[in-house]
């Protein structure tokens, strides 16, 4: 018996929409300047200067409209900006209201149809289950990007984050069942309406289900900071070598899943292992969870999270080779960590193309 379908007033996929890989040409990236200390528990001052390095880094290669929530995050971003050596003529400041900075999430996934024009879906965001509140602020993201492009906008009315969803540019989606299928994000769902849901709004043709996520992710499993394509055949799978590890038996069965996954043709995917940071970092007594697998890609870059860890350059050795054509550039992100991301989750791309208009807006 076929899995009824989730009730959705429009289905993109069937206009021919899709969800491009990361590494299609970009417009713009977006993202959201960090503010609010106690949202850090004490480490703002060290997050905004990562920040503005990662802002400016990506500035050099593509436009970056960078949210700020009020006059102080907007006075403090400037400044930062400039100490940072920013290409201020590449970056455009976006009032916005927001609860928190994890554009990857709260934010919108664009999509784009054959024609090369581009539109935006808008999922219901609750804070990764329920986990800090308010957000209503960050719920209504989307609808605000979509009104500042002038960009049909695709209301879905069931939870989704973008860092749980790693696409490649033939419909295939990685994601995890410890996030997805969380009953604090859309309990009414089954696998199978998720996959169907997947499928309508963003065009994906196979959902690869791995079973969990880091030791310490509040997202309960980001595929962001386990496992990323780094085109439509590779792939790369973080790894830990201590065998005590909470991490080593999650990230051993991840892999093997991954070395049997083949394509549409049989033929199977190459998997790169990445290893994960050496040293245990911890905030409050609580393990972080810092990965290299949470970088981003540009065009003609990728940014790569560093922690002052003693396999910080060994991770940049494994990813070079896989960006042919891009530089990989690797960034402090020590203080970064301390809110639980890093730079995929921090940002959120904006494909090429003609901005896709009708009536809905």
């Amino acid at each position: 018996m076929p899995e009824p379908k989730p009730d959705l007033t429009d289905r993109p996929a069937a206009l021919g929409f899709a969800m491009p890989p990361e590494w299609t040409p970009h417009a713009a990236t977006w993202t959201s300047w960090p503010f609010d200390d106690a949202l850090w528990v004490g480490h703002l001052a060290a997050v905004r200067e990562e920040f503005a390095a990662l802002v400016a880094t990506v500035a050099r290669f593509e436009p970056v409209i960078l949210n700020v929530r009020d006059d102080e995050a907007e006075a403090s971003a400037r400044a930062a900006l400039e100490r940072a050596e920013a290409p201020m003529a590449q970056i455009t400041l976006h009032r916005m209201p927001l609860n928190d900075v994890w554009f990857r999430d709260n934010g919108p996934l664009f999509i784009r149809n054959a024609k090369g024009e581009v539109a935006l879906t808008d999922w219901r965001f609750n804070a990764w289950g329920g986990k800090y509140a308010p957000w209503d602020e960050d719920d209504r993201a989307p609808q605000r990007v979509a009104k500042t492009l002038g960009m049909t906008r695709f209301a879905v009315p069931y939870v989704m984050e973008g860092g749980s969803l790693e696409l490649n540019g033939q419909g295939v989606c990685l994601t995890t069942r410890s996030c997805l299928l969380s009953p604090a994000r859309n309990p009414e769902l089954t696998q199978g309406e998720i996959e169907t849901l997947l499928r309508d709004v963003l065009g994906v043709r196979q959902v690869v289900w791995l079973p969990g996520g880091l030791e310490g992710d509040h997202t309960d499993g980001h595929i962001d900071t386990i496992v990323r394509f780094t085109d439509d055949r590779t792939i790369v799978c973080a790894v830990e070598a201590d065998e005590d590890d909470p991490n080593f038996a999650t990230m051993a069965h991840n892999r093997a899943l991954l070395e049997g996954l083949r394509d549409a043709e049989g033929n199977p995917y190459r998997v790169v292992p990445l290893p994960l940071p050496k040293t245990r970092l911890e905030l409050e007594g609580v393990r972080l969870p810092p990965t290299y697998a949470n970088f981003y890609i540009g065009n003609g870059f990728v940014v790569v999270p560093q922690y002052g860890d003693p396999h910080d350059e060994g991770a940049l050795e494994v990813l070079r080779p896989l960006f042919p054509g891009r530089e990989v550039i690797g960034l402090p992100s020590r203080a970064l960590i301390t809110g639980g991301g890093s730079f995929h989750c921090v940002t959120q791309q904006q494909p090429e193309g003609e901005i896709y208009r009708d009536e809905r807006n």
